[in-house]
């Protein structure tokens, strides 16, 4: 499909710095835990609490001993509960006292992490929380088939953070949108109006929408800019069920146009442990993708204060060491 004509061509963003990172980490850090689709019964006050007990620079330095080029740091997922202020997510919801932190912990952990030259990344929903169910209605509206309403205020909500943040947030990891043919249309709100949306406040930043638990990798719209790449027990190896073993390793650099890149778990699952591999299973995976002229994320648990889990950080040290950017 082409887009309307009044539209200029769509650019892909510059990806060769996440190729040249060649691996980073990925953190969960929310209200409940990872998945959970229950109500959280968290205090506003409990919350705000927490966020302002997190200690980027502990984490920062954290990161730079082990040699982490880029981080992934979640914004909120189902619970509604979200790590940054947002008026605008807070004028359409309504919801008193917010949710919303009063802290901008992103805008503090990108300053923390730029002093060691790391890069800063954020996971957001590409939905309504899940569990919040005023701020579903209030944010879905009256759905049509398209959601459209949803996806239009979702937009001014990335659309906002996106600007405050500007080039601090080099890329967006969106959870959700599985269902394609709600975002593959001509007209906005489509993935095009929102990569527009996340990359508002910085046109090079890179963005992926993720796609499911899907293995073979590939990138279903040219409005991304790497593969989501989402895996948890498979480690993808090639490209499709393939009885030619001498297929095997096929991944290329790009699929579908889209930077090759995986995310899957260092521990048992997200956010949490024990270690699932030894290190030299960790280190082979992520420079067989290297190999690939890909990257690989590492979900590693973070504690209630905001730092590495002790048990993990010696996997990360030796993946350091192991596996260092390209100049």
């Amino acid at each position: 499909m082409k887009p309307p004509a009044n539209l200029e061509p769509w650019k892909r963003a510059n990806t060769d710095w996440l190729m040249k990172c060649r691996w980073g980490v990925f953190g969960c850090y929310l209200a409940d835990t990872a998945s959970n689709l229950q109500p959280t019964a968290l205090p506003v006050s409990e919350w705000n609490r927490r966020i302002d007990a997190f200690d980027v620079a502990a984490l920062a330095q954290q990161l730079a001993d082990a040699g982490v080029p880029y981080f992934i740091f979640t914004l909120g997922q189902n619970s509604g509960f979200y790590l940054s202020p947002n008026r605008t997510y807070d004028d359409i919801v309504g919801i008193q006292p917010s949710k919303c932190s009063q802290r901008d912990l992103v805008a503090d952990l990108g300053r923390a992490l730029a002093r060691h030259g790391i890069r800063l990344m954020a996971y957001l929903p590409g939905a309504a929380p899940a569990s919040d169910a005023i701020a579903r209605t209030r944010l879905e509206g009256t759905p049509d088939e398209r959601m459209t309403a949803l996806q239009t205020n979702w937009e001014a909500v990335v659309r906002e953070w996106s600007l405050r943040w500007g080039k601090t947030v080099s890329g967006w990891w969106i959870d959700g949108p599985y269902d394609h043919a709600k975002y593959q249309h001509l007209d906005a709100p489509n993935y095009r109006s929102f990569a527009a949306a996340l990359k508002a406040g910085n046109p090079d930043s890179i963005v992926a929408f993720n796609n499911g638990l899907r293995t073979p990798l590939y990138s279903m719209t040219e409005y991304e800019d790497y593969t989501p790449g989402e895996i948890e027990r498979d480690m993808t190896v090639a490209p499709g069920n393939v009885t030619d073993y001498s297929r095997l390793a096929n991944y290329g650099r790009f699929l579908n146009g889209a930077q090759l890149h995986v995310l899957t778990l260092m521990g048992d699952w997200w956010g949490k442990g024990p270690v699932r591999f030894p290190d030299e299973l960790t280190i082979g995976y992520t420079k067989f993708i290297n190999g690939k002229g890909g990257a690989v994320s590492w979900d590693v648990p973070l504690t209630a204060a905001g730092l590495i889990d002790e048990s993990f950080r010696p996997q990360l040290a030796a993946l350091g060491r192991a596996v260092r950017p390209m100049a």
